[in-house]
């Protein structure tokens, strides 16, 4: 008798270790989740700004079109693939492709600007001015939702690699979540430095 109670102790004590791997996996995966919201609520405000912005530069920058219309469809792109993103932000593939389209629509935006320091007019242009003071505070607090997120990441990941939580996580299919990643082909080139 004193043998069983031993071993329905043990199985009890496993099982109470489990359940608590088990819940402790579902709250870090529900951060990951928070933090991802997060990420929404300023990726959304960004890519409502953009057409305003098209708006505010069209009547000025009539020859570049192809310009505009590279905006427009990287935002376009990016709007879905966040839409995508939000069904599970702990899809690895649904975060890659966003944080791609994420990185062209930045690219096509300095794009943008670039040529706007060609146009006098529209570089003086209050609405220009401030869509700019907008996004740079959007961009800003971006950078931030993504440190959150990515950190809520790393904490997940690490609890469902580690050994034994790898076989709860395993066995309830817990998958790895994957950074969100936003890469600008500014950051990739090398800076030219000359001292002449």
């Amino acid at each position: 008798m004193t043998s069983f109670l031993i071993f329905l102790a043990i199985v009890a004590a496993f099982f109470m270790y489990a359940v608590g791997i088990y819940n402790s996996l579902v709250n870090l995966r529900n951060r990951v989740k928070n933090a991802f919201a997060q990420i929404d609520v300023q990726l959304t405000r960004r890519h409502d700004l953009i057409p305003n912005l098209i708006e505010a530069v069209k009547g000025y920058m009539k020859h570049e079109r192809e310009t505009l219309e590279a905006v427009i469809n990287a935002r376009n792109s990016a709007v879905s693939n966040l839409d995508a993103a939000k069904q599970d932000p702990s899809n690895a593939a649904a975060i890659k492709k966003l944080g791609a389209s994420e990185g062209a629509l930045g690219s096509a935006l300095g794009r943008l600007f670039a040529l706007s320091e060609s146009y006098p007019d529209l570089k003086a242009n209050q609405n220009m001015m401030q869509f700019q003071e907008e996004l740079s505070s959007t961009e800003n607090k971006i950078a931030f939702s993504r440190q959150a997120f990515n950190d809520g990441v790393l904490t997940y990941n690490n609890k469902a690699e580690n050994f034994p939580n790898n076989v709860i996580a395993g066995m309830f299919r817990f998958e790895l979540a994957s950074f969100l990643e936003i890469e600008s082909e500014e950051k990739r080139e090398v800076p030219q430095v000359s001292f002449t």
